[in-house]
């Protein structure tokens, strides 16, 4: 390929990269404004109908559906006379069912929380310092959670589980099993554990307040919150033990201190039990340039898990791109005798089984 072959194809793909983003940022539009539930709830709607439905201006309500019909988000329904558009039930799984595993709409919600704060990141390029998480603000927070959702709540309880078959043995065997979610975030994976074990009490821990407080609303409205503690706070201070499971779902590379974490979970097993450590599938080593999963979880690193790991002093500032390499230096340093990769299929996923 010549070197104008390169320039042509690099044009390409940052228009399609501009493109991508706006057409997402137009997602997190449909959202926030309920424009989507409004469609799926009373469409086909015409601009001034969606409009009434949802509390916005008309003209915003015409452009936007033009968009969405133009970018193929949004069909036009068959007919004569006014146009009406329609939110198709395949699109509907993408863009709107928080459980549906299509449901990737809030990458949309990531991104707008990550454009707040690009001031703020480059700054912290230049000082070396970092971007605390809460300054991502609530469009970050929601996303994150919704977009693990659908894996917490399907694959968790199922193929997850099932690839500690002894573990949940003992959890279903026992009068009053006791799990820990480290790194809950809004508890999306700590609703999934209590429901996939009526017998036991699960504690979801996280150092975000805000994440918190949405899991304590979750838990509440799915009338599980009797048997679900959440706590505010550091998880390598994680007490209360013991535990006959500990899960750290997606969070492990995001921890300041994540040998302390590993370190204080291992002291809070129950003899017996084990360690669930759930993060990014990436590729054993460095290559360059690498495939679209290595693409994505750099590009969250550069802009989001560095410079709020960095906003911590002492930082083991791991970033995103968690490789399984590293995962089991750190078991090791937090004294962890066995580190199993378990084999279970997922596209964005790794499992590990450590046990002390």
């Amino acid at each position: 390929m010549t070197t104008t072959d390169r320039s042509d194809a690099l044009v390409e793909r940052l228009f399609s990269a501009a493109l991508g983003a706006l057409e997402l940022y137009s997602i997190y539009l449909g959202g926030e404004l309920g424009l989507y539930a409004a469609l799926a709830e009373h469409g086909p709607l015409t601009a001034g109908e969606l409009a009434d439905r949802t509390g916005i201006a008309p003209r915003y309500a015409r452009e936007w559906l033009e968009q969405q019909a133009v970018a193929g988000l949004l069909n036009l329904a068959p007919g004569s006379g006014e146009r009406r558009y329609l939110l198709a039930p395949d699109h509907a799984r993408v863009l709107l069912h928080a459980d549906d595993l299509s449901h990737v709409a809030p990458f949309a919600h990531m991104l707008a929380g990550i454009g707040g704060v690009l001031p703020q990141v480059v700054q912290a390029y230049r000082t070396g310092g970092g971007v605390p998480y809460e300054s991502y603000g609530t469009a970050f927070r929601h996303g994150q959670g919704r977009i693990n959702r659908p894996a917490f709540t399907h694959e968790l309880p199922t193929s997850w589980l099932a690839a500690l078959p002894d573990v949940a043995e003992r959890i279903n065997g026992a009068d009053r099993p006791r799990i820990a979610d480290v790194g809950c975030g809004q508890g999306w994976s700590s609703l999934a554990l209590a429901r996939a074990f009526p017998n036991a009490w699960v504690d979801g821990i996280d150092a975000d307040a805000a994440s918190i407080e949405d899991a304590r609303r979750h838990a509440a409205e799915a009338g599980l919150d009797g048997r679900l503690r959440f706590r505010c706070e550091d998880a390598a201070e994680l007490a209360d033990g013991p535990y006959d499971l500990i899960v750290i779902l997606e969070a492990l590379h995001d921890m300041a201190r994540p040998v302390d974490a590993l370190r204080a979970a291992r002291a809070a097993l129950a003899d017996g039990g084990a360690v669930l450590v759930v993060d990014e599938r990436v590729a054993e080593e460095f290559t360059a340039p690498g495939d679209e999963v290595e693409r994505m979880m750099y590009g969250w690193s550069v802009t989001h898990c560095l410079p709020s790991q960095l906003a911590e002093p002492g930082s083991a500032a791991l970033g995103t791109v968690l490789r399984s390499s590293t995962l089991r230096r750190l078991a090791e340093e937090a004294g962890y005798s066995r580190v199993q990769i378990l084999d279970v299929d997922n596209d964005f996923f790794r499992l590990y089984r450590l046990n002390p």
